[in-house]
């Protein structure tokens, strides 16, 4: 099995706060993404990480760990298809989990995923719809409808940032993504890849409602999760604010 963490972007709606990497902030005095990287490592699962932000500096957060480097150059013009494209030799024919390196993975989020059977599974979080960064209309288990702006009423559920693939459909996941960058479409998130083949390769979505995570978009979502290992209150995971 294999991961790709996408840790190359800006997090201009953090970086008035902090002056480093959102995925490097200390999580119990550990670096955010070498908290993730070690979790993936202890399962036996490789790792690659794809940066350009600051990249020294989660070089230096992951400085030991097993874990293959890849880099966005063009990180400040393009999203994270393009960061995925740069890492596309180590898509291969292996179980493959694409996460966004900005996401504290709470006990059991792993355990979740890797469990599953189905071909693409990507993690979304019931008990948030009215407040979030980006969601899902999800029917009988599959993925229908998404986006940020997606409409309250057709909101089931919260998109984590994570997905797994199983080795069977990773090299036609691989041609659709370099086919996509090669229509000049580096400027879309790397889950569209999924999102305009869902016809040919149906989504499942499945509910950590009952996990704790959280994605670092906002200071207050990093106070979160400090919180939370602080007092394993799982209810402290609920955003409060519009966005």
């Amino acid at each position: 099995m294999r991961a790709i963490l996408m840790a190359a972007g800006v997090g201009s709606r953090i970086s008035r706060h902090v002056d480093k990497p959102k995925s490097t902030l200390e999580v119990d005095g550990i670096p955010l993404i070498r908290r993730t990287v070690d979790m993936l490592t202890s399962e036996g699962i490789e790792v690659a990480v794809v940066i350009g932000f600051m990249g020294d500096r989660i070089r230096d957060a992951l400085e030991g760990c097993d874990v293959r480097f890849y880099e966005n150059p063009f990180y400040r013009v393009t999203n994270s298809m393009a960061s995925l494209w740069f890492a596309r030799d180590f898509l291969v024919d292996d179980d493959t989990i694409l996460a966004n390196a900005d996401v504290f993975w709470g006990n059991g989020l792993l355990d979740r995923l890797i469990s599953e059977d189905e071909d693409i599974v990507m993690l979304a979080d019931e008990s948030r719809v009215e407040v979030g960064d980006y969601f899902f209309d999800v029917h009988d288990g599959l993925l229908t409808g998404y986006g940020k702006e997606l409409p309250l009423e057709s909101r089931t559920t919260e998109y984590v940032g994570m997905a797994m693939l199983k080795g069977g459909v990773v090299p036609e996941f691989r041609r659709h993504l370099e086919e996509m960058v090669s229509q000049g479409k580096y400027d879309l998130w790397w889950e569209n890849v999924l999102y305009e083949h869902i016809l040919e390769n149906p989504v499942h979505v499945r509910d950590v409602s009952d996990l704790f995570w959280a994605e670092i978009d906002y200071i207050d979502d990093y106070a979160r999760i400090l919180d939370y290992v602080r007092t394993g209150d799982l209810s402290v995971k609920v955003r409060t604010e519009k966005i």
